[in-house]
């Protein structure tokens, strides 16, 4: 009786066993992982992974591979890939606003990683106190129904005017419960403008002013807190350039 007994034992952990392993292996299948091990990812991209931590940030945010994404200001497309390549199957990527760096590269991108489509808006280009500076007319978003909007360490680069404007026009763009999602160098409270400070925005008046667009704070992340980062310098500077203190916002499109 013992050894049929132990034979049943035997096949029970068996099965738990490849239970376990089955669950391992849809862990590693899950698209955002396989988005940021896409191995067509360059050096400089993977480089700076343990940075961004682009994985916990998206989770954070509560992207999922079905949704309709909005990626403002992509830059040079660092993110875009990531967003791309995970948005391949089963969603939609589209980039607004200062899209030339993206644009450059769409057709590796598209290629590599997946499809995008650049939604055209007018930027108009300044410089203050050396930073490049972008004023943007009240526009609307031909792309409607989204599910989320993403700004990474941009929004500092617009107007205050301007920053209304594409609040006005995401909260327009998003679909009721959409997630409108900001990573932005952290300023010190009421600090007025200075050469230091000048790619820095206060997350306190980036919360009011979205609010004020209509947009609920649903939650915040310590996910890129830097306590060595003393809000003191401007941020290219040597000794704080790829560790500065970011601020991870989350805001909600009201259902009612």
């Amino acid at each position: 009786m013992l050894k049929p007994l132990f034979t049943q034992l035997c096949v029970g952990c068996l099965s738990l066993a490849s239970l376990a392993v089955s669950g391992a292996s849809f862990a590693m299948t899950d698209p955002l992982d396989t988005a940021v091990n896409n191995q067509a990812r360059s050096d400089g991209d993977l480089q700076r992974d343990g940075n961004r931590l682009p994985v916990q940030t998206l989770q954070f945010f509560g992207l999922t591979p079905d949704m309709r994404v909005l990626e403002l200001m992509p830059g040079k497309g660092w993110y875009t890939r990531i967003l791309a390549a995970t948005l391949n199957e089963q969603g939609e990527l589209y980039t607004a606003i200062r899209t030339g760096g993206v644009e450059k590269s769409l057709s590796a991108i598209q290629k590599d990683f997946g499809a995008v489509s650049v939604v055209p808006v007018e930027a108009q280009r300044t410089v203050v106190n050396k930073t490049p500076t972008y004023h943007i007319q009240a526009f609307d978003l031909p792309v409607q129904a989204l599910d989320m909007a993403l700004s990474f360490r941009n929004y500092h680069n617009l107007t205050e005017q301007s920053r209304k404007h594409v609040n006005d026009a995401v909260f327009s763009a998003l679909k009721p419960g959409g997630v409108y999602a900001l990573v932005d160098h952290t300023r010190r409270h009421m600090e007025s403008d200075s050469n230091e400070n000048r790619r820095r925005v206060d997350p306190v008046k980036v919360i009011k002013e979205v609010q004020q667009s209509g947009f609920v704070l649903a939650d915040y992340s310590d996910l890129h807190f830097r306590a060595d980062d003393e809000l003191r310098y401007e941020v290219g500077r040597k000794s704080v350039s790829g560790n500065t203190d970011r601020f991870t916002l989350k805001f909600i499109k009201p259902v009612n």
